[in-house]
């Protein structure tokens, strides 16, 4: 193993597969996590996937002391960055605990890794940097325009390292913007974990289908679509994992700043996703349409083809693989890793 990663949120849900990716690629990973949403027991859940077990630092990424000692003590060559907060709601409600906590641990991670002459860098950020009125496809171009805190941390933190790359030439920086991460490792090991009622579709979907919740809500069925739902692109985490490695490998031999969009590049309406889950399940699940969420738009889905073409990456996982590897994970983690 010549190369060494840091992994930043290395316990949480794409960071934790990436960490398997990387492995499996010969990699050494060091992962550091402050736990906040995330469980010390996927170590081991790495461990049993690759035959190999990552190192790991509890640590928050804003104290720059302490994560310039792990920069020093390790042989690192590279950064994947995926610490952070992700709550959408919870940052319209708590905007300065996201600002403080996204945009203080980046500029932190920069900082010790310029002391450490590390320039290597893949940031996950998110189509939430988007305008939402831009029509789909939606491609790196597209004009941006994040409509709450959590995607303003991530615009900022673009910002920021597109900077870091102009000012110091040696910088070689990835920014990747993905879609909708959904599904598990196929092994049932590792997956989303989220804390309490959940945000996002799918892992709300799971839980109701493993009657933990009584039934999902639709917002929303009059939307101009061919069922009237909301049309997303859903993209498997271990096609994400891919698109890291991927683009590390890229950045190792390129310097500057570079952007894709993760993604299909195909929408899936909520009702298809619904279909999706109930033909994995076997059963039907209980359902309500309700009034439509602010802020929802009617279609959005990515244009990949930047990465295709740079990075040799394609999402390869249809959505009933994605439906099936998630299941397969709910049931067998019904409270995740408690």
């Amino acid at each position: 193993m010549d190369k060494c990663t840091l992994v930043t949120g290395g316990t949480g849900y794409i960071g934790s597969h990436t960490t398997v990716a990387l492995l499996e690629a010969g990699y050494q990973v060091i992962i550091v996590d402050n736990l906040v949403n995330s469980s010390d027991k996927v170590l081991s859940r790495i461990e049993k996937i690759t035959g190999l077990a990552p190192i790991f630092v509890r640590a928050d990424l804003r104290d720059t002391s302490t994560i310039t000692k792990v920069f020093k003590e390790y042989p690192i060559t590279s950064v994947v960055h995926f610490a952070g907060l992700k709550a959408v709601k919870e940052s319209v409600e708590e905007p300065t605990k996201y600002y403080d906590n996204n945009l203080g641990s980046a500029l932190s991670l920069v900082k010790a890794m310029e002391t450490s002459g590390v320039s290597t860098l893949v940031f996950s950020s998110s189509a939430t940097v988007y305008s939402p009125f831009e029509d789909s496809p939606v491609d790196e171009g597209a004009t941006l325009g994040p409509t709450n805190p959590y995607g303003m941390t991530k615009y900022f933190i673009e910002r920021m390292l597109t900077d870091v790359a102009l000012g110091d030439k040696d910088w070689s920086i990835g920014l990747l913007r993905y879609f909708n991460p959904i599904g598990a490792h196929s092994t049932g090991l590792i997956g989303e974990m989220p804390r309490g009622t959940p945000n996002n579709l799918v892992p709300y979907v799971m839980q109701v289908a493993i009657e933990k919740l009584e039934k999902l809500y639709i917002f929303g069925d009059d939307y101009e679509t061919p069922d009237g739902t909301c049309i997303r692109d859903y993209v498997h985490v271990v096609d994400l994992a891919r698109g890291h490695l991927a683009a590390l490998r890229f950045l190792e031999k390129t310097k500057g700043s570079h952007i894709w969009n993760l993604g299909t590049g195909k929408g899936t309406s909520v009702l298809e996703l619904i279909q999706t889950v109930e033909e994995v399940i076997g059963k039907s699940i209980p359902k309500e349409v309700v009034g439509r969420r602010s802020g929802d738009v009617p279609i959005v889905y990515a244009d990949a083809e930047k990465a295709s073409e740079e990075l040799s990456w394609r999402a390869e996982n249809t959505i009933l693989k994605m439906c099936a590897d998630h299941w397969n994970w709910q049931k067998q983690n019904p409270d995740g890793y408690q």
